[in-house]
């Protein structure tokens, strides 16, 4: 398929990393140790589910690109779907989103197909506890993506074609963990506070819910809706309740891409579904404001840039330098929009074709702890997301990408890649999920 960035691009030359390094009191402390989780959505081999993350250690992704390997590989065909299958009584099917709990002593994997969602141990590695979501809109059930709350208590989960929100308690010392169906919001058929449908054509005609998203001032829940428009709730309410409803004239759809800085909630909207192919737009609201008593499209939305021009395609989010700056992945233009995290405006693009692919197909980010580095997943040739898609990619993996300019720029420095060949040879790696974490100095 087209892409906006023409392949001979990736006959550039890749820029050597410059700078000097300092010495005596003013020299730098040592980069804090991290690793970068991928998730491979594509099932386990020989398998028709499971899935792998791969664990890759933050020097090493950085240092040694031609010889990279991951530190560890969970088969998520193996403990992974034992438990689910016990717990559950069906097996877990395509992994996608993956997050970390604030202090990052646990991982939380939502499985789309199935709608499990799965907690693990970081430092093992190991699952402790498999759920999965309810029924809901026409039987369906998935677990697109998820969100934990800052205060550690909660996760809150996106049930994208069962068009609802949903909750788990956690209780990670404890190692309890419980889905709460009380708290559930139906965002198919309920009703805002201004007694309007939380879904209705030409106000927000599709509401299932894409990405959900929690500030650090752990404040209401962002939840994008792919037919366009948003919602925003109270998570803490049982039921969880609306305090904040936009229509699809004001947020724009498929959006899959919150990210905060400066006070704001940065969020993105895109194409790559059949009835929106092509769109790239980038909003930004404020943290705080909402309430039931407002009316809708309040506070204010601020369109930050928008292009509906064929192959762009918004999704994904990284900060680089202090949250001064925002990036906005394209996976079908295969670049960065670079957005200024204070003002908003506009910065410039980063071209993400190069030598190690002229098709990289990005498609989420994770920046490492001192945000000098961002990483993003890659798709391979044979997407699980469906066609017409803008998700083919040709090289299946993680991008390794140095910031630059403080901020504004950057430079791919390498692609590590994964594979998934099935038993007629054909790849099958679709890497999607990705998240960075710190790590602990006792492991």
């Amino acid at each position: 398929m087209g892409k906006w960035r023409a392949a001979a691009a990736a006959m550039l030359a890749v820029l050597a990393l410059g700078g000097a390094g300092t010495t005596g009191a003013a020299a730098a402390a040592p980069p804090e140790p991290y690793e970068v989780w991928l998730v491979d959505q594509s099932d386990s081999a020989g398998r028709s589910y499971g899935g792998n993350i791969h664990v890759y250690a933050g020097d090493d992704v950085t240092r040694d690109l031609s010889g990279t390997r991951p530190a560890h590989v969970v088969d998520l065909g193996g403990e992974t779907s034992s438990l689910c299958a016990a717990s559950t009584g069906a097996l877990p099917v395509r992994p996608h989103m993956i997050v970390f709990n604030k202090a990052e002593t646990h991982a939380a994997l939502s499985f789309v197909a199935s709608g499990h969602v799965v907690v693990f141990d970081a430092a093992t590695r190991r699952p402790l506890a498999c759920l999965r979501t309810e029924a809901g809109a026409g039987g369906a059930r998935q677990a697109h993506a998820l969100w934990p709350t800052e205060d550690d208590r909660y996760l809150i989960i996106a049930n994208q074609n069962g068009k609802k929100l949903e909750r788990i308690s956690t209780d990670y010392a404890a190692g309890r963990f419980v889905q709460e169906p009380a708290a559930t919001l139906d965002l198919a058929g309920c009703t805002t506070p201004n007694g309007a449908p939380c879904q209705a054509p030409g106000l927000r005609p599709d509401n299932a819910p894409i990405c959900p998203f929690i500030a650090s001032d752990n404040g209401p829940v962002f939840v994008s809706l792919r037919g366009g428009g948003m919602l925003v709730a109270d998570w803490r309410t049982t039921p969880m309740s609306i305090t904040g409803e936009y229509d699809t004239a004001h947020i724009p759809a498929n959006g899959c891409g919150f990210i905060e800085a400066g006070g704001f909630v940065f969020g993105d909207g895109g194409g790559g579904t059949p009835a929106n192919l092509d769109q790239f737009s980038v909003f930004r609201l404020p943290m705080r404001g909402y309430s039931p008593a407002n009316p809708p499209n309040t506070p204010a939305v601020e369109r930050l840039y928008d292009d509906e021009a064929a192959d762009r395609d918004a999704h994904g989010t990284a900060v680089s330098t202090r949250e001064r700056h925002i990036w906005v992945g394209d996976r079908d233009g295969n670049v960065a929009e670079v957005f200024d995290g204070v003002t908003g405006a506009h910065e410039g693009t980063v071209d993400l074709v190069s030598p190690f692919s002229a098709d990289p197909t990005v498609d989420l980010f994770a920046s490492s702890p001192d945000q000098k580095w961002i990483f993003a997943s890659t798709r391979g040739p044979h997407p699980l997301s469906g066609d017409p898609h803008s998700s083919h990619g040709s090289d299946p993996g993680m991008l390794v990408i140095r910031v630059t300019a403080d901020g504004k720029s950057g430079q791919v420095r390498g692609l590590i890649r994964v594979s998934n060949p099935d038993a007629a040879g054909t790849e099958r790696a679709d890497p999607h999920g990705i998240r960075a974490r710190r790590v602990p100095a006792t492991g």
